[in-house]
């Protein structure tokens, strides 16, 4: 990711990530409110992707590459293995030479607008535990079951997922909530609402979603192009960097089985075996480039 955002600085390119809430209306609202004091002190923020329809992966024999596949190309710097079904089209995200599970596929989302809402970047330490408890027999490598906690100075922001079934907290299968001492805000792509605590604050229906974020990131994006103006970009590479980084410290402590901790200034964590984990293996000849 940061050789990534090293060449569009370098070759003053407009790029843009597809964190497409940050053009959504009801979002950019809900973070208003939130930065407004009125749910007092926010000591909690969780973010969860509870994902019913994400069932099991059986495992499945290897066979020969489909026709019109070039599948090395398709491997790129991955390790090389046979084809396999269950590594290709959507379902690679559940292998770790590809992706990261539901940690990094819905956490850059959601994940995203929790840093934005408490104005965060660094965490001081990251835990996670979890594991295939729903399918432990199934082809996935990825864990089906996660939480992570990601420690501040005065807060901690809470992941959570889980393959296979929707309940999630506040009866909704994903989104983001943050807990202060008068009321908790909960936001997803349906709309935002505030909850009391009792009769400390006024409670707020539900505001729904008036328009389509992913239209309109779209079309930000172009107009970031016809300008040639990186700076209307509502999520530039930097900020998809950020959260990508981020949310793959979970899945980093998860795969170590430790408590790591995040030195800022250096980039890395204090734990050698944490930092092998940051940067992938390159194979079939590809090297990560140098800018």
């Amino acid at each position: 990711m940061r050789s990534m955002v090293a060449a569009a600085q370098k070759y003053n390119s407009i790029v843009q990530v597809g964190q497409w809430q940050r053009s959504q209306q009801h979002f950019a609202d809900a973070i208003d409110f939130v930065h407004s004091g009125k749910l007092g002190k926010i000591r909690l923020v969780k973010a969860w992707a509870y994902q019913g329809w994400m069932k099991s992966i059986p495992v499945k024999p290897d066979e020969a590459v489909p026709t019109g596949v070039h599948y090395d190309k398709w491997l790129g710097p991955a390790k090389r293995r046979p084809f396999n079904p269950n590594r290709f089209h959507f379902e690679f995200r559940w292998f770790w030479d590809y992706a990261g599970g539901l940690m990094t596929d819905w956490g850059v989302h959601m994940l995203d607008y929790a840093l934005i809402g408490m104005q965060a970047a660094d965490p001081k330490s990251i835990m996670a535990s979890g594991g295939k408890f729903a399918y432990p027999d199934d082809a996935a490598e990825t864990p089906d079951t996660l939480t992570t906690v990601f420690e501040f100075d005065d807060f901690n922001i809470q992941w959570e997922h889980a393959n296979g079934i929707d309940l999630g907290p506040y009866s909704r299968n994903h989104g983001v909530s943050f807990i202060g001492n008068k009321g908790t805000l909960v936001l997803n792509r349906e709309g935002w609402e505030v909850i009391p605590e009792g009769d400390r604050m006024q409670a707020i229906a539900l505001q729904r979603s008036k328009d389509n974020g992913l239209e309109k990131h779209m079309v930000n994006f172009a107009d970031a192009i016809r300008s040639n103006d990186p700076k209307i970009l509502k999520a530039p590479i930097e900020a998809g960097a950020n959260i990508a980084i981020f949310s793959q410290m979970g899945n980093i402590a998860y795969r170590t089985g430790k408590k790591l901790y995040w030195d800022k200034s250096k980039r890395n964590f204090t734990d050698k075996s944490a930092n092998e984990l940051l940067v992938a293996k390159y194979n079939n000849g590809y090297k990560l480039p140098q800018v």
